[in-house]
């Protein structure tokens, strides 16, 4: 029996070992909101909780890819256990990669079933729209304006390859194919579109004047008319048999093996709740609520008021990865 006393000790690591993945009270969420908007939310929770929060934040230049890539290099050893994505497309991308694991949060019942995966992989909220920042007193009403010669050296748009245009030119190959997508950013380039770093820059190019229009985020267009600069916002592709605006929710994610699931879980229905978007909404985000009844400020238009995309997430995260290549060889980079 002399190898019991040894035994004893391996057993008593093993059991030790198992359990510090959760010993300290806190958890890990990797962040592509902007920092600005999400980290306030972030300590509040801290403070109603106790929970300290480790917030890992993508910068302006990686919006979305840097926090997916690193979430997916980190599979086989995971270090977060939520991830706050800025838009839907890459949660499901995570979904399809087995990175994620289902929750459903019972905060989630209240949000519509377009903006949630049905199988509780992810959930959105707090959704932004894909707008006109428009600085001439003529406004495009369309997404084919940019291909308008009346724009010709007028609009700018920021660089697809990052953060929501990504998504949006994706959503666009879901929803017209290959080929027609290709085309109009054929012709988009031909008339001369500007590609910016970001859609900060590109709302900054509309405010002085550089340029007439971009399509931005609605925070980036809520924000700059809030300053008080000489901008409008417009809702594009409204009108009857249009194809509508594109809506991008906030969407939450628990990823599969964190080191502290539990409270993950806390972290996602306090994200999930109606305080939470009512925050976002008064904020500087300018956030769109998807629980209904929920109070916001005069330039935060209601989900119900706007014409929105009618899209399959799981297709466009598809498709998201399917067109790299030629958003690569359009951006020349």
């Amino acid at each position: 029996m002399r190898f019991r006393p040894f035994l004893i000790l391996i057993v008593t690591m093993v059991a030790i070992y198992s359990c510090t993945r959760q010993v300290k009270n806190e958890v890990v969420v990797y962040v592509s909101t902007d920092q600005v908007f999400s980290e306030p939310v972030l300590r509040d929770f801290e403070k109603e909780t106790g929970i300290m929060v480790k917030a890992v934040y993508d910068t302006e230049e990686t919006k979305s890819t840097g926090a997916m890539n690193r979430l997916i290099a980190e599979r086989n050893n995971p270090q977060a256990d939520v991830y706050w994505a800025n838009e839907p497309i890459r949660a499901v991308v995570l979904k399809q990669k087995g990175i994620s694991t289902p929750y459903f949060s019972q905060n989630a019942e209240g949000i519509p079933s377009l903006f949630k995966d049905s199988q509780g992989y992810w959930t959105g909220f707090s959704a932004r729209a894909r707008v006109f920042v428009v600085s001439s007193e003529d406004a495009p009403s369309s997404i084919l304006d940019y291909m308008k010669e009346k724009w010709k050296d007028k609009a700018v748009i920021a660089n697809p390859l990052f953060g929501t245009t990504t998504s949006f030119f994706s959503v666009l190959f879901t929803l017209w194919g290959d080929e027609k997508s290709k085309e109009f950013m054929k012709k988009m380039k031909e008339n001369g579109v500007k590609i910016s770093t970001s859609n900060g820059e590109s709302t900054t190019l509309v405010v002085n004047k550089e340029f007439a229009f971009s399509l931005v985020d609605s925070d980036d267009s809520t924000n700059a008319i809030r300053d008080g600069k000489a901008v409008r916002q417009i809702y594009p592709d409204q009108e009857e048999g249009g194809i509508g605006c594109l809506i991008l929710p906030n969407a939450v994610v628990l990823i599969k093996g964190g080191p502290n699931p539990e409270n993950g879980k806390r972290l996602i229905d306090y994200l999930l709740s109606p305080e939470t978007e009512r925050k976002l909404a008064f904020a500087d985000s300018a956030q769109i609520p998807l629980h209904r009844g929920i109070e916001t400020p005069p330039d935060v238009k209601k989900i119900e008021e706007i014409k929105a995309m009618r899209i399959d997430y799981e297709d466009v995260a598809k498709k998201l990865q399917q067109i790299q290549p030629y958003i690569k060889e359009w951006t020349g980079e």
